[in-house]
């Protein structure tokens, strides 16, 4: 079991590790697995497993050497990795990362934990529009992971907020619920791959809506429609009993704040030679990083480059 030999090993939290790895999304788990065959002594801090991989809507079919596999499986098999490994890990969420003498301290609410070097592989988390009535109807229509609650709304009419890649992924996997699926997208056409154009048009369910500048969120006790303005600025209330909201995600770097330098989107900036931050020691792998592309392979390719950077580190810093 994955949280148990942290615990045995190291309940007093003033040990110092090696490394700590602060997220359990496919950065994270790759760069645990790293860590593990380099001996490294460190433990896998995540608040859950999976990150955002955890709520893909559709099939991954673009991960190397497996064809398809759905995102539960996939995660299933990273967690087997690890637990081969005997990788000690802590469920808890980072809420402070300082700096100290000779590395660093990572903070939960409960506990403090203290390394020479830390990866942060935290991810993100989806973006809010800020629109009226979105934060009043969350839970009650209003949503983010279509694969969390997207069967409620059978045989309802929804709405997915978003016409990229994402949007469609959600739009996709509501067709097999709702009656009627609604993807509203603010420019003139959608930017979603050519795939996933095709595979929403063959559920014979999703409607495209562009030029649609989203107003606010209406109802009485949950969502009964959604306002938005047109190309023209005409205001058009259309009826739906769900709304998804897929606007991109928000980078999960706050708890770093003064240790690393953050970019326009708050993406932690990084040597991308190193893989190291402005902080010695403090590395960055994934979606919470400024890499461009963001992918489930990418992500654990830069784990996998994270975890030989800090082995790399370690090994020069305790010569």
């Amino acid at each position: 079991m994955l949280v148990s030999a942290f615990d045995i090993r190291h309940s007093n939290f003033r040990f110092m590790l090696d490394l700590i790895i602060i997220g359990g999304g496919p950065a994270g788990m790759t760069a645990a697995i790293y860590a593990a065959r380099q001996k490294t002594d460190f433990l896998l801090l995540t608040k859950e497993f999976g990150g955002q991989m955890a709520k893909k809507e559709v099939e991954i079919e673009n991960y190397p050497g497996l064809g398809s596999v759905s995102a539960l499986d996939l995660i299933a098999k990273f967690r087997n990795h690890l637990e081969l490994l005997n990788v000690a890990a802590r469920i808890g969420e980072a809420v402070k990362l300082e700096k100290i003498e000779g590395g660093f301290s990572v903070k939960t609410e409960n506990d403090e934990f203290r390394a020479r070097s830390v990866i942060v592989a935290t991810g993100s988390s989806p973006r809010m529009l800020d629109i009226a009535g979105e934060k009043e109807f969350i839970g009650r229509g209003v949503g983010y992971c279509a694969t969390c609650d997207g069967p409620l709304f059978a045989r309802r009419r929804v709405a997915v907020i978003g016409g990229g890649n994402a949007g469609f992924e959600a739009a996709i996997f509501l067709a097999k619920f709702a009656a009627e699926v609604f993807i509203i997208e603010r420019g003139p056409k959608v930017f979603a791959d050519p795939t996933n154009l095709e595979l929403a048009q063959d559920t014979g369910k999703v409607k495209i809506v562009a030029n649609a500048r989203i107003a606010r969120v209406e109802g009485k006790n949950f969502v009964d429609k959604i306002v938005y303005s047109d190309a023209e600025g005409n205001e058009i209330a259309l009826p739906v009993e769900g709304v998804f909201i897929k606007a991109g995600n928000r980078p999960a770097s706050e708890f770093a704040a003064g240790l690393v330098e953050l970019n326009e989107r708050n993406e932690m900036k990084f040597n991308h030679a190193t893989h190291q931050t402005e902080t010695a020691g403090l590395f960055v792998a994934g979606d919470v990083s400024d890499v461009k592309f963001k992918q489930i392979v990418i992500a654990a390719g830069e784990g996998a480059k994270a975890a030989m950077a800090a082995g790399e580190y370690l090994r020069k810093i305790k010569n």
